[in-house]
């Protein structure tokens, strides 16, 4: 690789300033998780955080399945279960008049639709939470500061040079106005939507029309006297039988905290600019006693980065995909950002890091459609109720048309009952968030035929069907000992930093080449047998059906807990399977 020059002639390398593993620059939910997956192999580094402390206002909140599962790999799941709102605050999302007003109608959400719970259950061995950024952030950057990283606040980043060997950072220290260096192997960039490390790097944008500017008005106001009939914790406002001004059409009441701290977004009207935030008592007009903590305007984005790394720099989080936050997906996306690349980071093959943005960016990209698609689904329901007509009598016309024994009555009712409905794929999302798949050199597809389902999902985003195929994320399924002991997932047993092999009765030959293996590729790999008799039994006969080989096969697992190649059954002896698993092994490490 060219090397960049510093402006006073030396190399990156030879800067004097402080040295480190990596730096990251942003303390939030990307930056600090990939610290603490970076953590878990061993690597030392600096976060560079502008601010001052941790996220002040709520931002994301729902946290998925998925995301929670890679926290999981670091214990760090139990923690944050018990900081999060679950159960009952998360049944129902609401489109009212009013949060003490008529309701026009409600969904069941996150996994609390009766028809979907064994969907949710069968997934994963977490469970959805809702754990406001507020709450993430610190535990995230904590349990990062007590093994091994240290953090920079109230620190600018400024530019980066490269060279063969490392990067250098440049920061200013914003209290004491001083510039230094940080002389480092990779550097990563997770400083958010307006990220200077993205144009530094030139990194190309997809960019689509937003959806225009919506507000943020943090409020604590006590309303538990409203949610007994009213249980969740997102709540559509709309009320066109008024006039109302152009920076609140409508709004989302959001739970913060139960039942004490809300976040209103507020929704303009189309076309306008919002050249100025509104007041405090603007926003405060209405009969409950309540405190707005913080007015902040921010733009509905539909951006991702065409590729997410060039060199020794990384991108993650939302400097590479900017979206709305429907369907719940932008901290978890940047955790799992922070997931994928972490195990490649530590295993540090040039070739293997290329991966990340094959494997990421098409994932970045679906999400990101995905959140803006949930917001234009809600206009849909704006029609069906009529908020989207330009006059107070017009739309007054249309809520009486709701409950009107006529023609165009039926029809309005059902336009609404089928726009809530198609909400479903914002609020019952679990393919979304479950389904993605990688293509990459680090995944090696399948050769020969495999008995293989998942193909067969009627629709990819509301439905999650497990599949061992490579690129796919391990399927969970409770395991057992002959004699119970307790429930484990396979989500436990792999992970950890090593690369996990799965076989079963008749691939003996499996655990002896694995054993071989790790030492000669000082590669950690773990092996286990599931089945009659084996290391884990299969309690529920569930890993058999959804396995995809013969008994006698194996299933190699990737640190990050995806599929990363299989073979359909064992056709030699313990030198044949461990020619096989080398040479897989191999390419995955593109070694």
């Amino acid at each position: 690789m060219a090397s960049n020059p510093h402006p006073n002639g030396t190399c990156a390398s030879q800067a004097a300033g402080v040295t480190t593993d990596v730096v990251i620059v942003g303390a939030g939910p990307a930056g600090a998780s990939l610290a603490c997956f970076l953590t878990s192999y061993g690597i030392e580094g600096i976060i560079v955080e502008l601010n001052s402390t941790s996220a002040d206002t709520p931002r994301a909140q729902i946290t998925s399945m998925a995301a929670m599962e890679c926290l999981r790999d670091i214990g760090l799941d139990t923690i944050l279960e018990k900081l999060a709102t679950k159960g009952d605050c998360m049944l129902h999302t609401r489109w009212a008049h009013s949060m003490a007003g008529r309701e026009y109608a409600r969904l069941y959400s996150w996994g609390n639709d009766p028809k979907r719970k064994g969907d949710y259950e069968n997934a994963s061995p977490c469970s959805p939470c809702d754990l406001p950024q507020t709450l993430l952030e610190p535990e995230l950057v904590r349990y990062a500061t007590l093994n091994g990283f240290s953090i920079r606040w109230d620190t600018e980043y400024t530019s980066f040079e490269e060279d063969r060997d490392g990067v250098t950072v440049r920061v200013v220290d914003k209290i004491t106005k001083q510039p230094y260096v940080i002389v480092a192997k990779y550097l990563f960039g997770a400083d958010g939507a307006r990220s200077r490390i993205i144009r530094q790097l030139d990194l190309p944008l997809e960019k689509h029309p937003g959806g225009g500017p919506a507000i943020n008005v943090l409020v604590k106001a006590d309303l538990s006297h409203l949610v007994k009939y009213r249980m969740g914790n997102l709540h559509w406002i709309m009320q066109p039988d008024r006039e109302h001004p152009d920076f609140g059409r409508m709004s989302i009441v959001r739970m913060v905290k139960p039942w004490h701290e809300w976040m209103f977004i507020l929704l303009p009207t189309p076309g306008s600019t919002l050249e100025s935030k509104p007041t405090k008592e603007q926003c405060l007009k209405h009969d409950t006693p309540a405190k707005i903590i913080r007015v902040n305007i921010w733009n509905i984005n539909e951006i991702v980065a065409e590729t997410y790394s060039k060199g020794r720099v990384f991108c993650l989080g939302d400097a590479v995909h900017r979206h709305p936050p429907f369907n719940g997906l932008g901290s978890n996306t940047c955790i799992q950002d922070a997931f994928n690349l972490a195990w490649k980071i530590a295993y540090v093959m040039q070739r293997l890091l290329t991966t990340y943005s094959q494997e990421r960016q098409p994932v970045g990209r679906s999400v990101v459609q995905r959140a803006n698609d949930g917001f234009r689904d809600h206009r849909h329901v704006w029609t069906a109720i009529g908020v989207t007509l330009p006059t107070v009598e017009g739309r007054c016309v249309a809520i009486k048309e709701l409950g009107a024994d006529t023609s165009a009555g039926k029809d309005r009712r059902l336009r609404l009952q089928a726009a809530i409905a198609q909400t479903s794929h914002e609020f019952h999302g679990l393919g979304i968030e479950m389904n993605q798949t990688y293509k990459s050199t680090a995944v090696l597809p399948d050769v020969g035929v495999f008995a293989d389902s998942n193909d067969k999902n009627s629709d990819p985003i509301l439905y999650h069907i497990p599949s061992t195929r490579p690129g796919r994320r391990l399927p969970h399924t409770w395991l057992n000992s002959a004699i119970p002991s307790g429930l484990v997932s396979t989500i436990d047993l792999a992970g950890k930093g090593g690369f996990t092999l799965f076989t079963g009765i008749g691939g003996d030959a499996w655990k002896t080449a694995v054993a071989k293996l790790s030492s000669s590729l000082d590669v950690p790999i773990y092996a286990f047998s599931i089945g009659f008799g084996q290391d884990y039994e299969d309690a529920y006969f569930d890993w058999a059906r959804v396995r995809g080989v013969e008994e006698s096969g194996c299933l190699l697992i990737r640190p990050d807990r995806f599929v990363a190649w299989r073979c359909r059954e064992m056709q030699g002896d313990v030198s044949w399977a461990e020619d096989s698993l080398t040479r897989a092994m191999k390419a995955i490490l593109s070694r």
